[in-house]
């Protein structure tokens, strides 16, 4: 627990909660109902195990910082906590509340045990991954959606090492559990679109054959599009959207537009993943408001993305 203060309040509140939540306490020495909460929040952060930090705040020692959270909050009275995360005020509570009342509080915006470790299963598994441990990641990953099945992040990402591994029926296994969420996470989307065609590729014609086809009727849209999931399924992404894009020129409607929601998944797989947010994205003010991280540009995706766009439109 840290008192927080004008010299203090960025590293100790804004960074640290870009690292985990922190509730501050604002408080004063004359206030009775302070003197109640404050030993009840110093018991739970304890029984939270590290799940979020407690900071403290005398509000007639810091005057600047306290007006400004209880102008934001539209709050006068104190005892007032205010939850940070990733940089900013999220939420907030007033008054003296009951141990139970407060975790529930918390337990609305503090991730879970289980959250936590698969989170650090997680980052296990990128970092061996860097080094080029892959089957060590992969089961990482594998413990990580074990212990939080509902981490999609770290689920999504399970999915695709297994793809890329030729475990296709594994990778689809763990992929069900969320497909239902197909329709609003383009990354979710983008893996199905992936198992499609890497379970459609086994049975699939030559390329020779589907040459031939193509060859023969240039309007063959059958024939173009099993040559794009067979270069799908192998990791050849450029190959694969330019079949996909010739089929797009021609007819956009085909098959309810599976050539180009085809072409928006490889373009998905091909992107990196939104970063999380960094210790260096919070403002250096007490405008404790978090810079959004940016995506970083790739020119082949870019112009694959302008393929498309000229295609369509």
């Amino acid at each position: 627990m840290n008192d927080i203060t004008l010299q203090n309040f960025e590293a100790e509140l804004i960074q640290a909660s870009m690292q985990q939540p922190v509730l501050l306490d604002i408080w004063a020495p004359w206030c009775g109902p302070c003197r109640t909460l404050g030993p009840l929040l110093e018991k739970v952060e304890k029984a939270y195990g590290g799940r979020f930090k407690l900071a403290k705040l005398n509000s007639d020692d810091q005057p600047e910082i306290a007006g400004q959270l209880s102008q934001a909050f539209g709050v006068r009275s104190i005892p007032f906590c205010v939850l940070f995360d990733k940089g900013q005020p999220i939420d907030g509570f007033v008054g003296a509340l009951p141990e139970a009342q407060i975790r529930e509080f918390l337990d609305r915006h503090v991730p879970s045990a289980e959250a936590m470790e698969a989170e650090a299963e997680a980052e296990a598994a990128e970092q061996l991954e860097a080094e080029g441990d892959t089957d060590a990641a992969l089961a990482r990953l594998q413990q990580a959606v074990a212990i939080d099945p509902a981490n999609d992040a770290a689920r999504t990402e399970y999915v695709k090492r297994l793809i890329e591994a030729g475990r296709i029926a594994q990778a689809r296994q763990a992929w069900e559990p969320v497909a239902g969420k197909a329709m609003l996470d383009t990354r979710i989307a983008a893996l199905g679109h992936w198992l499609d065609a890497c379970e459609k590729s086994a049975g699939a014609r030559s390329p020779q054959a589907l040459a031939a086809a193509i060859e023969a009727n240039r309007r063959d849209f059958d024939a173009r599009f099993e040559l794009a999931q067979g270069h799908f399924a192998a990791g050849r992404f450029t190959d694969a959207m330019d079949a996909l894009l010739e089929i797009v020129m021609r007819d956009k409607a085909w098959n309810d537009e599976l050539a180009r929601k085809t072409y928006v998944a490889i373009l998905e797989l091909m992107s990196k993943p939104a970063p999380k947010p960094a210790a260096e994205a919070a403002k250096s003010t007490l405008e404790v408001t978090g810079k959004a991280p940016a995506a970083t540009s790739d020119p082949l995706i870019d112009q694959y993305r302008r393929k498309l766009s000229m295609a369509l439109f």
